[in-house]
């Protein structure tokens, strides 16, 4: 089926076009390309179509939640975050990072190192963001600390925005598979019983566990200390996600909500199916909501999931 692109999407595609040789093969040393805008414009679309014609051999692609994941493993194994970084990369000459952001001053600096390793190396290399480069790590308490990272991803990328009128995922276009093959419920009885479920050192009460199902309640999944690395750890066990009781965002901690947009991230990226049962429609869910970076690709992605729907009518 052919694509129809609009015109930053087109702009954005040739230019990537320009990392690869006529045989697919990522060029060494070859400047890269930094694509950002609003949700749902269509950036991951074009990473993922770009790699679909790229020699598989030499490219690494992370959406940025599981790359950390693997970091943090990595270097807790070798005892050396530059050992691990070097193990993640490999020999790739081209690496992609999905949904590329900074939040954290500890992540702005392991982001820091790991730039100046990929370009050492002259590896290619291309990121998406909801970010353009000035406005990583905004914080003004950080920010002047990352300015020196900020100023050599704009040397060495270049920066395009994709960012046209349109957010896709809203169009519902996709076929009903994976993330897309759940469902966003309003209201419903939560599930009674309760099972343990190991996370590291420690343990999340779910509702239920069921093969590679899991019921669990929205508090004590995002009310509790846990990463994003965590949910990263758990979507490699369960494949399907039943998350209830999701109350109205403004109504808990902005730490509670993060938690959420993180849980989605990994999710979406995993294409694993969820099903949310939430105190009101999507629109409700997030009004309201300050101090929570990222909410608004969090709707952007629940828009994929069916039309919600009451919980008794199933």
């Amino acid at each position: 089926m052919t694509i129809e692109l609009d015109p930053d999407q087109r702009a954005a595609a040739d230019r990537l076009e320009r990392l690869v040789d006529r045989r697919g093969r990522p060029i060494k040393g070859a400047r890269g390309v930094y694509l950002h805008g609003r949700p749902g414009r269509g950036k991951t679309m074009l990473m993922d179509r770009f790699l679909a014609t790229v020699d598989a051999d030499r490219v690494k692609r992370y959406h940025f939640h599981w790359f950390f994941a693997e970091l943090h493993s990595a270097a807790h194994e070798t005892g050396s975050i530059d050992i691990a970084i070097e193990r993640l990369l490999g020999s790739a000459r081209l690496v992609c990072f999905d949904e590329f952001h900074v939040h954290d001053i500890g992540d702005a600096m392991l982001i820091a190192r790991m730039l100046d390793a990929l370009f050492a190396r002259r590896i290619a290399l291309v990121l998406t963001s909801n970010y353009p480069p000035e406005q990583l790590l905004p914080n003004p308490l950080f920010h002047d600390r990352f300015l020196p990272t900020i100023a050599r991803i704009v040397e060495h990328l270049d920066v395009i925005s994709v960012d046209g009128p349109t957010d896709y995922r809203a169009l519902r276009t996709r076929v009903a598979s994976g993330f897309t093959a759940g469902r966003y419920l309003i209201g419903g009885t939560p599930t009674a019983s309760m099972v343990e479920v190991p996370i590291g050192d420690r343990t999340l009460r779910a509702r239920t566990v069921d093969g590679d199902a899991i019921t669990i309640d929205f508090a004590a999944l995002c009310g509790a200390a846990t990463s994003a690395a965590d949910y990263v750890r758990l979507a490699q066990r369960f494949r399907r996600w039943t998350i209830e009781d999701v109350p109205r965002l403004r109504e808990v901690p902005p730490d509670w909500a993060m938690r959420l947009v993180n849980l989605v991230d990994v999710l979406y990226d995993a294409d694993l199916e969820l099903t949310l049962c939430a105190a009101a429609p999507l629109p409700e869910l997030i009004d309201g909501v300050v101090g929570v970076p990222d909410i608004s690709r969090t709707a952007s992605r629940l828009c994929e999931i069916s039309q919600p729907v009451s919980a008794a009518a199933g």
